[in-house]
């Protein structure tokens, strides 16, 4: 099977290069990702349970979906194709902002990516596909808010920076 690859990216999100996903995580080099809300028209968020096989954070909760765009994909694109892939889900979304991290996920991996932050509005069936997610749940802002000061551990890395992006409205 071939390695998928991630686009390589500087400070300014300018594309410098291509790497294979895994080794981008083993070297913790700046790659581009993003990372979608949708929510609900009561104004929940639909978080994911990530699934327990992935090779990191698995069993973690996270946003809604997230995911790298491929070589010569759109971030448009890809944002569709994910959601389809891990939700069987199709919607318009808006970037509303992104942000840089980088974080330790242990094993030897690290996240270091330039995270377009995504929004939308869903109130449609999801199909889950079991090999991206264990589980969902609606959720309100508040409750996130909450959780994330009590049980942060049970977060991906970048949940709380890309939420409190979509909660300032950066």
């Amino acid at each position: 099977m071939i390695e998928p690859k991630v686009i390589l990216v500087d400070g300014n999100d300018k594309e410098i290069g291509f790497m294979e996903k895994l080794r981008a995580h083993k070297e913790g080099v700046l790659h581009r990702a993003f990372s979608v809300f949708l929510f609900n028209s009561e104004k929940e968020l639909l978080l994911q349970q990530r699934a327990f096989a992935k090779y990191h954070s698995g069993g973690l909760w996270s946003n809604t979906c997230c995911s790298h765009p491929e070589p010569g994909q759109s971030l448009e694109s890809a944002v569709n194709k994910a959601l389809q892939r891990e939700l069987g889900v199709s919607c318009e979304v808006k970037p509303i902002g992104s942000f840089i991290y980088k974080k330790d996920l242990g094993n030897g991996l690290t996240e270091h990516e330039y995270d377009h932050v995504f929004v939308g509005e869903y109130n449609g069936q999801v199909k889950m596909n079991p090999n991206e997610v264990a589980a969902i749940k609606y959720v309100s802002v508040q409750e996130i808010l909450n959780d994330l000061k009590e049980n942060s551990k049970n977060y991906t890395a970048w949940f709380p920076e890309a939420f409190m992006t979509v909660v300032s409205g950066r």
